[in-house]
């Protein structure tokens, strides 16, 4: 029977799982309605912001206009507030969040249409949303509307949030 003779080769260091694939871009649209409630779509119970995909060649603020298909979506003046980076185990996802500059007013809420037809566009109290949102959605909705408060653009990454972006790969 052969035997191995020498050293074992030295372990290879534990090699991240990084963007194998491309990378996955969405938006998502903070429409503030009146001075204490958000535009979400409530999609059978689910209740989400307003969000889509971007697709290759496509700019965030043309692909939010898809989220809200319509004759009244070209009116919201859209300002990018958010940009927030996960990596996961084959590939970054990346969404852009773009806010209305002006409050809404509830009847323009009703008049939206979502680009998906089983949700339904309404208006609940921000609180109310940030109670029912996931951890990581409540986490991006409140940099996002502090970004819009102050004029900036929040940049957030894994374990991360800062105005300007961060230098260097991800954790």
């Amino acid at each position: 029977m052969p035997t191995a003779t020498g050293t074992a080769p030295a372990p290879r260091p534990h090699a991240l799982h990084e963007n194998w694939k491309p990378p996955v871009v969405g938006v998502c649209l903070l429409l503030p309605v009146g001075s204490d409630c958000l535009a979400i779509a409530d999609l059978e119970g689910l209740i989400m912001l307003p969000a889509g995909t971007v697709d290759d060649g496509q700019t965030p603020e043309h692909a939010a206009q898809a989220v809200l298909p319509g004759p009244r979506s070209h009116l919201l003046n859209l300002r990018h507030v958010a940009v927030h980076e996960v990596q996961a185990r084959r590939r970054k996802v990346i969404t852009h969040i773009l806010a209305a500059a002006t409050a809404m007013t509830y009847d323009t809420v009703t008049a939206l249409q979502y680009r998906d037809p089983r949700a339904v566009l309404r208006a609940i109290p921000t609180l109310q949303f940030l109670d029912q949102a996931p951890l990581s959605t409540r986490a991006r909705t409140l940099a996002a509307l502090q970004a819009l408060a102050t004029g900036t653009t929040a940049h957030l990454r894994t374990g991360f949030v800062g105005a300007q972006p961060p230098s260097g790969p991800m954790p």
